[in-house]
């Protein structure tokens, strides 16, 4: 199951209170103090594993709790720490505070670890409070209360290369031939309802991810179809690929148009990410004289339009996923497009932003 946006307490344990003890012991009338410390309570720490893919560990689970720190004994013994809480989660795992929507910790790196929430520090025993008028003090320290707070986990995905397009254009066909994924496909739309990543391999020595997404319609920034709840895993995706399809209804330009309405309404970090095209199911020029003339008059009206507003696309390609013409093309010209925003932003692994 996928789940990718969870609301949960998290709450670091409490201290354990210090002791009120006094030495007993034979022939030791006069013994003094000898309460131990309580435990410091335990910590809420994240760790950022790039082996788990969603927050289904954290469904159905209204709080979390670290471990209470012991409470401190006689003969000066120390309570124990209370055990930290780790929480294992996916790269692209956003905490953010459920109440004023501020970003607390930005999970993107194998490996990440981070203490969210301390534990309460632990009371001190009595034996930390003689002094030289008070030789018998008969109190200690209560512990200190852990930290407590109400977040929201938010998971966006990581990838090189995010799909854009209307459902049922081609785009889990294309990343189920590119790559490593194996999303449902079939001929209706809607058939991705997750998005899906895939390692694309390039050549012996260079890799990149794909993200599909389910397909975005119009009003998919509003609200409407599937778009809205998946937008945000392209967000952190350095480089767009608009998929558009030949054999819909509505015309290449239009569906180009539409898609880049959606993409600035949602957010204008994402309108302006750096973007190529690719026609999807070139193999339909098959069809017949006149269909392939439609299709070439079609392309032809969307880079007059790509002109006409100077907008900057890397590039336009045709490609049929189901004769695998035009994969290798495809390839090389995303690997090249990630290397110079890899050099760009300074960066030799997967981007971030």
């Amino acid at each position: 199951m996928f789940i990718d946006s969870v609301k949960i307490t998290l709450a670091s344990g409490d201290g354990g209170k210090g002791a009120v003890s006094f030495r007993r012991e034979k022939h030791v009338p006069l013994g003094g103090p000898d309460g131990g410390d309580g435990g410091n309570g335990g910590d809420i720490i994240f760790i950022c594993d790039n082996n788990t893919h969603t927050l289904v560990n954290f469904k159905g689970k209204k709080e979390l709790r670290a471990q209470n720190g012991a409470a401190g004994m006689g003969r000066n013994k120390n309570g124990k720490k209370g055990e930290n809480l780790e929480l294992i989660v996916p790269e692209g795992t956003q905490v953010i505070d459920a109440q004023s929507n501020e970003i607390l910790l930005d999970l993107t790196k194998e490996g990440q670890r981070e203490v969210f929430l301390k534990g309460g520090r632990g009371g001190l025993g009595n034996t930390h409070f003689k002094h030289a008028t008070n030789q018998r003090p008969d109190y200690a320290q209560p512990g200190i209360k852990g930290e407590s707070r109400l977040v929201r986990l938010e998971l966006k995905l990581i990838a090189d290369v995010g799909l854009v397009g209307f459902p049922n254009v081609g785009k889990s066909t294309l990343i189920s031939v590119v790559s490593n994924a194996k999303p449902e496909i079939a001929n209706y739309e809607f058939t991705t309802l997750t998005p899906k990543l895939g390692l694309v391999d390039v050549d012996e020595y260079n890799s990149f991810v794909m993200a599909d997404i389910p397909g975005i319609i119009e009003g998919a920034s509003g609200g409407k179809g599937l778009g809205l709840a998946f937008l945000k895993h392209i967000e952190r995706t350095s480089f767009l690929l608009f998929v558009l399809d030949p054999l819909r209804e509505m015309s290449l330009k239009e569906q180009f148009i539409v898609l880049r309405n959606e993409l600035e309404k949602f957010s204008k970090e994402l309108f302006g990410r750096e973007f190529g095209i690719m026609i999807s199911k070139s193999d339909s020029v098959n069809l017949g004289v006149d269909f392939a003339k439609q299709i070439t008059e079609n392309i032809a009206n969307l880079k007059d339009y790509l002109k006409s507003i100077k907008d900057p696309q890397s590039f336009l390609i045709e490609v049929s996923s189901l004769e695998k013409t035009g994969l290798k093309e495809l390839k090389f010209m995303l690997l090249e497009e990630i290397k110079k925003l890899r050099e760009k932003h300074g960066k030799t692994e997967k981007s971030n932003f």
